[in-house]
């Protein structure tokens, strides 16, 4: 008997759905919209419809498999609670209470869990990715904002209130750049992918930079693909905001060293495909503001999950640590 999970992300605009083996195999996904109507029993019936549909298609192929459950990664996830809670990106208001909605769907299943999506990112690394055999280490996500799981001596650290782990809504600059919360100065205005953005035109300004490769880009066309690319060509901004970027980064990871100490911070998300151009200043930002204690002890790694897959990965992780209980 073959043992699946399914792992699910709800994004903004788009949920993605996926069996995953035990060994951390995607073998087959799928998708619905996130609905903009609000209708939250409407978007179950359509979400539950669609994994059926998912596990009636696997098992054609392949009989001989075993649900273990559904594991959930969505934005303000609480994990104690299987709510999400006035998640701003989903048109849901209010308390939703996902994890009881789809129990009654699909009772024949012994785990449901759900929690946001960098605690996911955090148990999908442990158990299928880089962190296999770590008891203590911080998955920092950078994408559209800043996320962060964080586990100590092997347990993902929740709080007392199920959302624990903001770390890129720690202040990195007082009176700072306004933070998508509304909050000044958060790590996440400087080293999220629309922080590298900004930190590009604030350059070009100072600079005047005219000649820069990214001079002829709107705000909105630009991201950090953009950027790594010219950098990549010399262009003088592109590697500064790459540089401007590690060395915020890297002060931020230092704060989390000092109240964590973990054997190890990975990084995810799709700045960190840009390679030594992200990870040596962070690196060495990181070190100039770590304790004498810390020096040259913390290692800064890249995700070993695939990126196309890490949000289904994660979620599906859940179930097998909701089933360890």
């Amino acid at each position: 008997m073959k043992k699946v999970a399914i792992g699910i992300d709800i994004g903004g605009t788009n949920t993605a759905i996926g069996m995953v083996d035990d060994l951390g195999n995607v073998m087959v996904k799928g998708n619905i919209a996130t609905p903009a109507h609000g209708d939250i029993n409407r978007y179950i019936d359509d979400l539950s419809l669609a994994i059926r549909e998912l596990i009636n298609s696997v098992k054609l192929l392949n009989p001989d498999i075993a649900i273990q459950g559904i594991g959930i990664g969505a934005p303000n996830g609480n994990y104690y609670t299987g709510t999400i809670e006035y998640a701003p990106n989903l048109s849901f208001k209010g308390v939703v209470h996902l994890v009881s909605l789809l129990k009654a769907k699909f009772p024949e299943l012994e785990a449901i869990a759900l929690t946001n999506d960098a605690n996911a990112a955090a148990i999908g690394e442990m158990i299928y990715g880089g962190a296999k055999g770590m008891q203590n280490f911080v998955m920092y996500t950078l994408g559209t904002g800043v996320g962060s799981g964080i586990v100590v001596n092997g347990d993902l650290v929740y709080g007392h209130d199920g959302f624990a782990g903001e770390c890129g809504h720690t202040t990195l600059i007082p009176g700072g750049r306004v933070c998508g919360c509304t909050a000044l100065g958060h790590l996440e205005a400087y080293c999220s992918a629309p922080g590298m953005k900004r930190t590009a035109f604030e350059l070009m300004v100072k600079y005047n930079a005219t000649d820069s490769l990214l001079a002829d880009k709107s705000f909105n066309e630009l991201d950090s693909k953009m950027i790594f690319d010219a950098a990549e060509q010399g262009d003088k901004v592109a590697n500064e905001v790459f540089e401007m970027t590690g060395q915020w980064l890297g002060q931020g990871l230092a704060d989390t060293v000092h109240h964590l100490s973990p054997e190890a911070i990975f990084l995810f998300g799709g700045p960190t495909g840009a390679g030594d151009y992200i990870f040596k200043p962070t690196k060495e930002s990181m070190e100039q503001h770590l304790l004498p204690i810390f020096k040259n002890k913390i290692k800064i790694l890249p995700s070993q999950l695939k990126a196309g897959d890490a949000a289904i990965v994660g979620a599906s992780a859940l179930v097998y640590k909701e089933l360890e209980k």
